[in-house]
């Protein structure tokens, strides 16, 4: 969502520095009721560990608030190497990870409330400094780090998020509050119209997205992760 988002604001004749942050702050709040469908259709699979998701998600929150005070003060160019350097990252954190679980057979899911409060601060000011909601980085953490099932990770992600994307939305509403260069309808770095045509097709397509991911295999689904992001991260970096 971030990518298309810059992409499209840049074509309205917008600065990159004003774009990138508009794509950030705009696609938090598309995130935030997209989570929401997502979350009621994962917690009717029963796919959600919300001890985790109501630690993991305050945490990030606050994380999040100072990321997208961070992000507004960050050169624009900074932010989009930095975003797609981050996605590339995590895919191969995800595929090298994947490989070495594959090597050593599955273990049972391991609960670590402790370690998920210490992820949860950073993960939020990752969420705050690049507009994602938290996904790319809290699946990984919960599937490496913690053996959570894909689908179990997906899903505690999804309900984390909500979280997560609440903190950026302030941040980035507050911190673009009169700044010169937004589009016209915009609070702060949150431009409503670009919400809504992005929003009135990404809630119902969230249903969608949850009943696909508990058709497919766990292996399949990493695989589909890993290979979105590795596109995305090259495309924000200039490869393609």
């Amino acid at each position: 969502m971030v990518p298309v988002s810059y992409w499209l604001i840049l074509a309205m004749g917008v600065s990159p520095v004003i774009a990138i942050r508009i794509a950030f702050g705009t696609s938090l709040l598309v995130i935030l009721p997209t989570v929401i469908s997502g979350t009621w259709r994962h917690n009717k699979k029963k796919a959600i560990h919300w001890k985790t998701a109501l630690i993991l998600g305050p945490c990030a929150l606050v994380g999040a608030v100072v990321g997208a005070t961070l992000a507004a003060h960050i050169p624009g160019k900074i932010l989009e190497i930095g975003f797609g350097g981050l996605v590339l990252a995590v895919a191969l954190w995800m595929g090298l990870g994947l490989m070495a679980k594959l090597r050593r057979g599955d273990e049972e899911p391991r609960e670590n409330f402790g370690l998920v409060a210490a992820c949860g601060f950073p993960i939020g000011v990752v969420t705050g400094l690049t507009g994602l909601g938290g996904g790319t980085l809290i699946v990984p953490m919960l599937v490496l780090a913690l053996n959570f099932p894909m689908h179990i990770a997906i899903g505690t992600s999804v309900a984390s998020i909500i979280f997560a994307s609440l903190g950026g939305i302030v941040g980035y509403i507050v911190n673009g509050l009169e700044v010169p260069g937004l589009l016209p309808y915009s609070v702060g770095y949150v431009n409503l119209p670009i919400w809504s045509c992005l929003a009135a097709t990404s809630i119902p397509m969230a249903q969608l997205g949850a009943r696909a991911a508990h058709a497919l295999s766990a292996k399949q689904l990493r695989y589909i992760f890993i290979a979105f992001m590795v596109y995305v991260g090259l495309k924000m970096i200039g490869v393609f």
